[in-house]
């Protein structure tokens, strides 16, 4: 499916949209009522296209990648529409899918690197026959040769160095780093065309940290890989994403190119996250005062009010749109001020 990919107004050209999601809400019960960690989010990913998702602790960011690879929990209620470009002819919503229709998708048309490789690998089993079962639930008929040669392909992709002794180590055996490369094997050894990495270098030191990073940015365009990726560090994100999605309380509040949105950001949230967030040329940080509000008591209007700086009445009568924001090449923020 081709598309014109619109940034706001300006079209910046023709390529192939390979996610589509338009006002996707995940709600969950909880004691107090229903929550909605994802509220009416809308996405695009092109094909080849890296996308950054950026926010605190507790803004929606994972429920939104649990989302889209259909691993929320029990009893959530998931509705808009996500679709996934697929192999197989028309693309398919993944907001729809039932669990029988997940599995020829997960793994296979999208796939995910989690945050912990040490929670998310088994750590009883050698690293080969787990990225093994991740081949072999798509395709069962596989011969072992072409089994191996498979195996031997996704750790190298991954450049995860002599893959024929680590295929046959355990987890514990591995630095953090070569787990979090046996876990981005494992992740492209159906081939998907998206991948989601979540949080995949916050527990690594400085200098593995960026060799992931690089990493993830040429198998990208390697392999042509839609990639969304999610963080709270501004930082890591400038390295890796094309463009920016900012989430708050579940929603998508400013979205634009990483240059635009890095160096002259219109949410008030934005710019708040950018003065906490350390840097050389800053002597001192600024943290946003408050905290994320409980999703079961979001204030009336916009969500970001209480802790902003530029408070006005009308923020409290109801939730801005996003709106592109004048002056600029596309960049919108869901923010009255505009």
């Amino acid at each position: 499916m081709k598309m014109r990919l619109h940034c706001g107004e300006r079209i910046i050209g023709t390529m192939s949209e390979l996610l589509s999601v338009t006002g996707l809400t995940v709600e969950l019960p909880t004691p107090l009522g229903w929550a909605r960690p994802v509220n009416e989010v809308s996405l695009r990913i092109a094909k080849g296209e890296a996308v950054g998702l950026v926010g605190e602790s507790g803004s929606g960011k994972t429920m939104l990648s649990l989302a889209l690879m259909g691993l929320l929990p029990t009893g959530a209620r998931v509705s808009g529409d996500a679709f996934l470009e697929s192999s197989e002819g028309a693309p398919k919503n993944l907001a729809k899918l039932t669990e029988a229709g997940w599995r020829g998708v997960r793994g296979g048309e999208i796939s995910m690197v989690f945050q912990e490789p040490m929670t998310s690998l088994n750590p009883v089993m050698r690293i080969g026959p787990q990225i093994e079962e991740a081949i072999r639930a798509h395709e069962p008929g596989i011969s072992r040769r072409v089994m191996h040669r498979r195996l031997m392909s996704a750790l190298e992709h991954a450049s995860v160095p002599e893959p024929e002794i680590r295929a046959r180590q355990f987890p514990h055996q591995l630095s953090g780093g070569l787990r979090q490369r046996a876990m981005i094997a494992m992740a492209l050894a159906g081939r998907p065309k998206l991948l989601v990495a979540d949080e995949p270098t916050t527990a690594l030191d400085v200098t593995v940290q960026q060799q992931i990073l690089e990493l993830l940015d040429q198998l990208r365009r390697e392999m042509e890989l839609g990639l969304l990726f999610i963080t709270h560090d501004l930082g890591v994100v400038a390295k890796v994403a094309e463009r920016i999605a900012v989430m708050y309380a579940g929603r998508i509040v400013e979205e634009g190119a990483t240059a635009d949105v890095l160096t002259s950001p219109k949410h008030p949230y934005t710019q708040g996250l950018l003065a906490a967030s350390p840097s050389l040329l800053r002597k001192k940080l600024s943290p946003i005062p408050g905290t994320v509000p409980q999703l079961t008591a979001l204030p009336p209007g916009c969500s970001f009010a209480p802790r902003c700086s530029f408070r006005r009445a009308e923020c409290d009568q109801a939730m801005p749109e996003l709106r592109v924001a004048n002056g600029s090449q596309g960049q919108s923020a869901r923010c009255v001020l505009l």
